[in-house]
């Protein structure tokens, strides 16, 4: 008998990706086989499956707290914002075209089976399987059809805990309401609900949490506060950027990452963030780039092409030759480092119309859009520091020029990347080089900064640990166990989709 729960939430951003982490490592460390799983993700924080493939980054976080591979069964349908109304669709880790808004609503229940096969696969794997919601299933404006949520949830037959986030305030209102707008058959599958994000004394909720079991009927798994663990894992998407805010700290190397429409993996910069001497600065639309800065970075890119024409929207194109010119460094990461070229190709319209246009420039390379998507892990050398790295690749294009013959990295014998002569800008396909400790120390070295760090991913796996015995004190994780039991011995509801 597999078990199975699930975390849905009353709205986005309400913490599920980091508990659904945490529990998962709390019930490994229990001895439990422990599987991920989100049915529907909409995520450019992607990374690449071992069995081969893109899926969320956040579901290859919980695979990490699971102590298990990540797989393309973790997350069977991704969605990867192109457009403020549609998404590149990826089923199974493989991109199998883009849709609007609309035309995805026609399109979900199509996927049902997709989401259906990779939850069996899994639960055939696992002795439970933790389920991570989207959005809020209050949303019955898209419950036809819904794969994500309670659509999910009533054909499967997974008992659901609904998380509320008191940190934005009205959270009694937003579990309540939730249980108020719910039909009674998706009503029926929540088990209770956990308060997430509590700032001070819990106590001063306990008339809080007793008004909500009055309205609903729902009993509480436990009160979680503002917890530091959460800060240092992974973000899932980029919401969580709109909360970081500049502040004069006097460290010794200030780092800008410019935040275009399309950013993309931007845990990339994690292990720098984590460096006692290093501010990591998110610059939004409508800042300027900080002169006092040292190094800018162009991040990844879900749309090179709209991202360069956001980028020049906000004069940071400008800003940005003056800080070349200051002696300033520039580093530029998959699309970032496609931005800093000469023209970039795009004749197959597969980021939209299709174009050449200019690039900032910067190096002298050129870049041709193809229709096949480079998605692999890699192990690589970089002959600059002469370490070895390790990454991922997830891009469609090829470069080439001459600035590509002083290479960033070497991945399997071949060429990555560029710099220019003097070495002060450079560009690369690989993402989560700056995770391997021996590169990042020589790299701040080369800025005059000191770094004790390892690898930054012993950083992440004592975090889930930290996290879950936090939860194990927090949460009532027995009795989340005891629903899962008894549900698993019902017989499903029949579908409602």
């Amino acid at each position: 008998m597999t078990l199975s729960i699930m975390l849905q939430g009353t709205g986005s951003d309400v913490g599920k990706t980091v508990l659904v982490a945490g529990l998962c490592r709390a019930l490994k460390n229990r001895g439990m086989k422990v599987r991920p799983f989100k049915p529907q993700n909409m995520s450019n924080n992607a990374a690449v499956a071992d069995d081969g493939g893109e899926i969320g980054r956040a579901q290859w976080l919980q695979a990490l707290a699971c102590g298990v591979a990540p797989s393309i069964h973790m997350n069977p349908v991704l969605l990867k914002p192109q457009s403020d109304v549609g998404s590149q669709v990826v089923v199974h880790g493989k991109v199998t075209g883009s849709a609007k808004g609309r035309d995805y609503q026609k399109l979900k229940p199509k996927l049902l089976g997709a989401v259906l096969d990779s939850f069996e696969t899994l639960k055939q794997q696992a002795d439970i399987v933790v389920v991570e919601g989207a959005g809020s299933p209050a949303e019955i404006n898209l419950r036809a059809g819904d794969i994500a949520n309670m659509g999910f949830a009533t054909r499967a037959n997974v008992p659901v805990i609904l998380v509320g986030d008191v940190d934005r305030g009205g959270v009694i209102a937003s579990l309540v309401g939730t249980h108020t707008i719910l039909p009674d058959q998706d009503r029926a599958m929540i088990a209770g609900f956990l308060i997430n994000k509590f700032r001070g004394d819990v106590s001063l909720f306990d008339d809080g949490l007793t008004a909500i079991t009055e309205f609903t009927g729902w009993r509480g798994f436990g009160v979680v506060p503002w917890l530091a663990e959460a800060g240092k894992l992974p973000a899932e998407d980029s919401v969580a950027l709109e909360t970081l805010v500049r502040a004069a700290s006097g460290k010794a190397l200030q780092i800008a990452v410019l935040v275009t429409d399309r950013i993309s993996n931007f845990d990339d910069f994690d292990p720098l963030i984590a460096e006692d001497d290093v501010d990591v600065h998110f610059i939004r639309k409508g800042e300027a780039i900080p002169v006092d800065a040292q190094i800018v970075v162009l991040p990844g890119s879900k749309s090179t092409i709209a991202d360069l024409a956001c980028l020049r929207a906000n004069g940071w194109d400008v800003q940005l030759y003056a800080h070349a010119k200051r002696g300033g460094h520039i580093v530029g990461i998959c699309g970032g480092y496609q931005m800093l070229g000469l023209k970039i190709a795009d004749p197959n319209g597969i980021e939209g119309a299709a174009c050449t246009i200019d690039g900032l420039g910067l190096l002298d390379i050129e870049t041709i859009m193809l229709p096949k998507k480079n998605v692999r892990n890699v192990s690589a050398h970089s002959p600059v520091f002469d370490v070895p790295l390790t990454g991922y690749e997830i891009h469609i294009g090829e470069t080439s020029g001459a600035d590509c013959q002083r290479p960033t990295s070497i991945i399997d014998g071949r060429a990555d990347g560029a710099m220019s002569a003097d070495g002060k800008i450079m560009g690369t396909y690989l993402h989560g080089f700056f995770d391997n400790g021996a590169f990042r120390r020589a790299w701040l070295a080369s800025f005059g900064i000191a770094s004790a760090g390892g690898n930054h991913l012993d950083s992440v796996e004592k975090t889930l640990d930290d996290l879950a015995e936090r939860l194990e004190q927090l949460l009532d994780i027995d009795a989340m166990l005891a629903v899962a039991k008894r549900y698993e011995q019902k017989t499903a509801l029949p579908s409602s989709i």
